[in-house]
């Protein structure tokens, strides 16, 4: 059984949707100069030969903006959990005193920042060409409707053309939440 216009465009939307959700989860692990959560999501702590994330074996709080406090439930994780976030590159020195680990959050240098903001560029203009391939396989699958004859050319236009519009859609939700990381990353 073939598949519907009307599946290729819901498809299609729903491939768009998915680079969004990832472009903002993406973004969750851009560190700015406030504490989020997010940020330990990259991080696998050694849990008994099994690398495994932080909030599982756990908890995390911020108490203060700038201080992320990791509570793990077994006491001897705190070396392994420090060791976990040393190694990873989020430029964060945590300090343990065997019971909690505490994740001070320095405020960024201008330099930093700048960085930072080309690397929120380079993750929205990935996300752009992902959903620009989702456009390409689409309308690839709306021709071969077409050329199948379940299709006419005038609905294959259309069709293109409601894709099109998706599209721009997405493009812009992507540059909006580009520039309100941005303007988060560069926030003194």
């Amino acid at each position: 059984m073939s598949t519907t216009p009307q599946q290729v465009v819901s498809q299609a939307k729903s491939a768009m949707d998915k680079a969004l959700e990832s472009l903002d989860r993406n973004f969750g692990r851009v560190r700015t100069g406030r504490a989020s959560l997010t940020l330990l999501d990259g991080v696998r702590v050694d849990y008994y030969g099994t690398p495994t994330p932080v909030n599982q074996v756990a908890s995390l709080s911020i108490p203060e903006p700038r201080l992320i406090v990791v509570q793990p439930w077994e006491s001897k994780l705190c070396t392994a959990i420090e060791k976990a976030i040393l190694q990873s590159d989020m430029d964060i020195t945590p300090s343990s005193d065997g019971k909690v680990v505490r994740i001070p959050i320095p405020k960024l240098s201008e330099e930093r920042r700048k960085d930072l903001a080309k690397v929120v560029r380079n993750m929205t203009e990935e996300a752009k060409v992902a959903v620009r391939n989702v456009r390409r396989d689409a309308n690839a699958a709306l021709d071969k409707l077409q050329k199948d004859k379940l299709l006419s050319e005038d609905d294959n236009h259309k069709f293109k053309d409601e894709i099109q519009k998706l599209t721009d859609d997405f493009v812009k939700r992507c540059d909006v939440a580009e520039a309100a990381k941005t303007a988060e990353v560069m926030e003194v």
